[in-house]
């Protein structure tokens, strides 16, 4: 099997990575009652997602388990946009729709997937992918968090639709300081369909991604798409 690496770093992804493309996860994983991760995908573009329990139209708490491709990290940095030193992030705010979480920082599991928050019923926290860069940092770091939660209550990014172009994301860091992204765009993409080196392509400067579940569909009980945030560091 091949694996994917850890922490990635430079501007773009290499071509050998297209291959990889094929292992990603698309879309969301389901949540069991008690909070266990989604298995692993069978098949190319699987979905992972779970109906809701006990035949209830309402929504699981889910998050999304999407797999970032490697790339080449020895990339020349001169002319690129300044950028901030490595530090882990430890909460993130975002004022303009009144969500405030400390972060989990998550891997991947044994499967190559990744690990999502567990819900205990608030939908929260969110959490870091640990195999991107940290906030501030040169490259996409990705975040992930639930749209709902147990019980029907709304999860940490149920509001990530309400962004639009120009709202701010602070995400405090482990040594002081704070990361202060800018909101450029949000776009929906079919689990199916997921455009890996979009979202997890490496960028010029320092990025950072929201990504969430959408598309419920009623009558499967099922999430059939992804929201993502799109934000660049403010210069």
């Amino acid at each position: 099997m091949t694996k994917i690496p850890g922490r990635r770093g430079g501007l773009v992804a290499s071509a050998a990575a297209g291959a990889l493309l094929l292992l990603t996860l698309a879309g969301c994983g389901g949540m069991s009652d008690g909070g266990t991760s989604p298995a692993a995908p069978e098949a190319p573009a699987a979905t992972a997602a779970v109906p809701a329990p006990g035949g209830s139209t309402a929504p699981r708490p889910i998050a999304p388990a999407t797999v970032a491709p490697p790339s080449d990290a020895s990339v020349p940095t001169a002319g690129l946009p300044a950028v901030l030193a490595a530090s882990e992030p430890v909460t993130l705010t975002i004022p303009s729709i009144d969500v405030r979480s400390d972060l989990l920082h998550l891997g991947l599991r044994e499967n190559r997937s990744l690990e999502v928050p567990e819900d205990t019923g608030s939908g929260a926290p969110a959490s870091w992918y640990t195999g991107s860069p940290t906030p501030g940092e040169r490259g996409p770091s990705v975040m992930l968090g639930h749209v709902n939660a147990l019980g029907g209550a709304k999860g940490v990014f149920a509001g990530l639709r309400q962004l639009t172009p120009g709202a701010e994301i602070n995400v405090s860091r482990a040594d002081g300081s704070v990361a202060v992204f800018t909101v450029d765009r949000g776009a929906m993409y079919s689990k199916n369909d997921f455009p890996t080196f979009e979202v997890y392509g490496n960028t010029p400067g320092a990025e950072l991604r929201l990504i969430t579940c959408d598309g419920y569909d009623a009558a499967t009980g099922l999430f059939d798409d992804n929201y993502v945030i799109y934000a660049k560091l403010k210069a």
